[in-house]
């Protein structure tokens, strides 16, 4: 997918597609069209905190076929760093536009992830949100790595187009790596926590605090003892990256009044 290098740029090292939501969109429903196979890893400030620790986890992501911005905070560094990235394509926001253009488009999906509990209420919802659209199969994303294989079966069996992973990092990009193409699926999505959202038991922060960048402050204030210290200190680690990597693109006063 040559076409496509064009519009990547570097970020900490990552390459990162600079799409819109309607670009990806529209991406996603080419590759459907043509038969193609597109793997999406999806990017924020936390994510790219572990993976400069998480060697799996980097290798994984760089391997998606599409790498999207989705915090606002890595957009925000790209500005500061000279990096354009139009705007921030939230992974929750494209499951959603993907669900309503499956539905018109009759295009079968399978959805992979959450407790069976979660998952039986996000399905209740969807099949109330999006009536015709086909849901081909589903199983909750509790199975060991040596089921990987055989899940990954079960989503090519079922005839699958879209595959949407809802379940945590890293385990989403290395079931991805290592079986998105085994699934069948032309396009696998990794949503993180958006079944927890679509099935109602977290709320997602409105969107005056998605704007201002703070739906992680937001998910902190409603799981203060699980998420308080790790977004606190991935933050702390990206707001250094940011600045280091700021420093090391900016010639210092001293080297600047020596070339006088």
């Amino acid at each position: 997918m040559n076409h496509r290098q064009t519009q990547r740029q570097t970020l900490f090292g990552v390459a990162l597609d600079a799409l819109t939501m309607d670009e990806t969109v529209r991406r996603c429903l080419d590759a459907v069209r043509r038969g193609e196979q597109i793997e999406i890893g999806m990017v924020n400030a936390a994510k790219l905190v572990n993976m400069r620790r998480d060697p799996r986890l980097a290798a994984a992501v760089a391997g998606c076929d599409l790498v999207l911005a989705d915090g606002q905070a890595v957009v925000w560094a790209g500005r500061v760093l000279g990096v354009r990235l139009p705007e921030r394509v939230a992974g929750i926001d494209l499951f959603m536009r993907l669900l309503a253009a499956a539905e018109t488009a009759d295009v079968p999906v399978y959805l992979l992830g959450a407790r069976q509990d979660v998952l039986d209420l996000m399905l209740r919802r969807i099949e109330r949100q999006f009536p015709g659209l086909r849901v081909a199969g589903s199983r909750n994303g509790y199975f060991d790595d040596s089921e990987q294989g055989g899940v990954a079966d079960a989503v090519a069996h079922s005839g699958a187009r879209l595959l949407f992973l809802g379940m945590t990092s890293p385990k989403k990009e290395i079931f991805t790596a290592g079986y998105g193409k085994r699934t069948g699926a032309h396009v696998v999505h990794g949503v993180g926590g958006s079944f927890d959202i679509l099935a109602g038991i977290t709320k997602r922060a409105p969107l005056v605090w998605q704007r201002m960048g703070l739906e992680w402050f937001y998910r902190t204030l409603q799981e203060p003892r699980r998420l308080g210290k790790r977004y606190l200190t991935t933050n702390a680690a990206f707001l250094l990256m940011t600045v280091r990597e700021l420093i090391r693109r900016t010639p210092s006063a001293g080297s600047a009044n020596r070339s006088h």
